[in-house]
C-alpha cells in the first residue's frame, strides 16, 4: 500500500511540475480597488488550492481525534462491563427453617402466685 501511495504522490507533483512549466506566466489579482497583486499562475494556483484545503483537513483531524477518543471510552466502558466482578464475602448463611434467636428481656419476670 506505500508503495501505491508513493506512486501517487510523484504522479501528482509531476503533474504540478508540468503545468507550473508550460503556464508560468504573470497574472494580476485585484484584492481590493487599490491593491494589486501580481503574481505567477502556478503560485495563484497553489496558494488557492491550499486555502481549500487545510481547513478541510484540520477538520477533518479534530474529527477523527473526537471520535478515537470517543471510541476509546466506549470501549472502556464495554470491558468494564464484560469484566466479571469480584464475589463480595458474605455472612454465613442461615439455615432455611431455623426461628430467629428469642429477644433477651431485661425485665425480670413476676414470680408466680401459689394456688
Amino acid at each position: 500500500m506505500q508503495i501505491v501511495r508513493t506512486i501517487v504522490w510523484v504522479l501528482v507533483l509531476f503533474a504540478l511540475l508540468a503545468f507550473s512549466f508550460f503556464n508560468w506566466k504573470p497574472v494580476e489579482v485585484q484584492l481590493w480597488t487599490n491593491l494589486v497583486l501580481e503574481t505567477k499562475l502556478p503560485a495563484l494556483v497553489v496558494v488557492s488550492f491550499l486555502l481549500g484545503l487545510v481547513p478541510m483537513w484540520f477538520i477533518h483531524r479534530a474529527n477523527k481525534w473526537r471520535m478515537g477518543r470517543r471510541v476509546n471510552a466506549l470501549e472502556a466502558a464495554t470491558t468494564r462491563m464484560a469484566t466479571p466482578k469480584p464475589a463480595e464475602p458474605t455472612a454465613t448463611p442461615e439455615p432455611v427453617g431455623a426461628l430467629p434467636p428469642e429477644p433477651v428481656n431485661p425485665v425480670e419476670p413476676e414470680p408466680s402466685k401459689p394456688l
